[in-house]
């Protein structure tokens, strides 16, 4: 059963890497829409600034939402305990500095 929760925290892990490096990558180019409107000024700014607020964002947002949840789930079938504050993990470590 372990195996299985490993192979399944694998293949979680990935979709959380990839998930998250497109929310990333749509993320940094909403910086380009943004350039533009700038340079473009008046009402064509305004309507690529409410486009990328109203039709992007949302998107962006959901998208990382969820790969935030795999990558906890896939923390949970791993059994790593990153989030909790445990003496033993920072105890076992010493020794490799």
């Amino acid at each position: 059963m372990k195996q299985v929760c490993k192979k399944i925290a694998a293949v979680l892990k990935t979709i959380f890497g990839w998930g998250i490096f497109v929310s990333l990558f749509a993320g940094g180019l909403t910086f380009f829409g943004y350039l533009a409107a700038f340079f473009l000024g008046g009402e064509t700014a305004t309507a690529i600034c409410v486009f990328i607020q109203k039709q992007i964002f949302p998107v962006i947002i959901y998208l990382s939402t969820v790969m935030v949840v795999l990558g906890l789930v896939a923390m949970y079938f791993d059994g790593e305990k990153a989030l909790t504050s445990e003496k033993k993990h920072a105890a076992k470590h010493e020794g490799e500095l």
